[in-house]
């Protein structure tokens, strides 16, 4: 079982869509959950009016990636790490009982990332705890999971410093899919223009992959992965994405490096 995190409709297929494709080409049963309704993801719409727009394209791309959507439970910019938030997440993913978790990068250029990251890996790390109450009640469940984080944004930290991934996967064969499925989201172009400067949506998607890509020497186009400690999660040795991968999944050696010498 997979199940993708992130913030915003639109941010798992960006950042994660390439390899939610290949887990369910793998055979792998996907889940798709952004925390924000993507309230504000408009300069011309008011929120409520947003808020219909983008649940009805965030379950338009979790069907184009063959995913199960799950609703959002915040707004855009109040994704907080706090106790409410926390046992809602809680509930689903006892619900889901993933082996797999994607997510945002723990540290990204906003801070609607950076929550997610966090309430995601708290969750999933109380959803064997009898004593930590969710809502709605779900019993607690036991099992491993395996934590992969995603990429920040253009690749770099909230200080602009690079960050590289540990794992590399190979996108080429699903990068029409993945374009496919961020198609959905068609309110994003006219607010990714006016607010972030971008040219085009999709375009910055295939250059975002293609940037992995260069990094990997190996793949045209890629999404790279870090993997969350494994103390409360799994095993040390646990990297799922290399078993059901196979080729289309690469290791780092320059990042096992970075990390040894206390820079990764």
């Amino acid at each position: 079982m997979v199940f993708a995190i992130a913030a915003h409709p639109d941010d798992i297929e960006f950042m994660m869509g390439g390899t939610l494709l290949l887990l369910g080409r793998a055979g792998c049963e996907l889940h798709y959950m952004t925390l924000s309704s993507g309230s504000l993801g408009s300069s011309v719409m008011k929120p409520s009016r947003t808020r219909a727009m983008r649940r009805k394209e965030a379950r338009e791309g979790a069907r184009r990636l063959g995913a199960t959507w799950h609703p959002s439970i915040a707004d855009d910019l109040a994704i907080f790490y706090e106790p409410a938030s926390l046992r809602r997440l809680a509930a689903v993913i006892r619900e889901v009982k993933p082996g797999i978790l994607l997510t945002h990068s723990p540290a990204d250029y906003m801070e609607d990332h950076t929550n997610t990251c966090r309430l995601a890996v708290t969750a999933a790390f109380s959803r064997g705890m009898p004593n930590f109450r969710t809502q709605p009640s779900r019993p607690p469940v036991e099992g491993d999971v395996v934590i992969y984080h995603a990429m920040p944004h253009m690749l770099r930290d909230p200080l602009g410093w690079r960050v590289i991934p540990e794992i590399y996967v190979n996108i080429g064969d699903v990068l029409a899919g993945k374009r496919h499925a961020a198609a959905a989201h068609e309110s994003q172009k006219e607010w990714l223009d006016v607010s972030q400067g971008m040219d085009s949506y999709l375009q910055a998607i295939e250059e975002a992959s293609s940037e992995v890509g260069k990094l990997s020497k190996t793949f045209r186009h890629g999404e790279g992965w870090r993997r969350h400690l494994h103390v409360g999660f799994c095993a040390v040795d646990a990297n799922p994405l290399l078993e059901l991968l196979g080729r289309d999944c690469r290791l780092n050696p320059e990042y096992a490096r970075l990390r040894e010498a206390g820079r990764g």
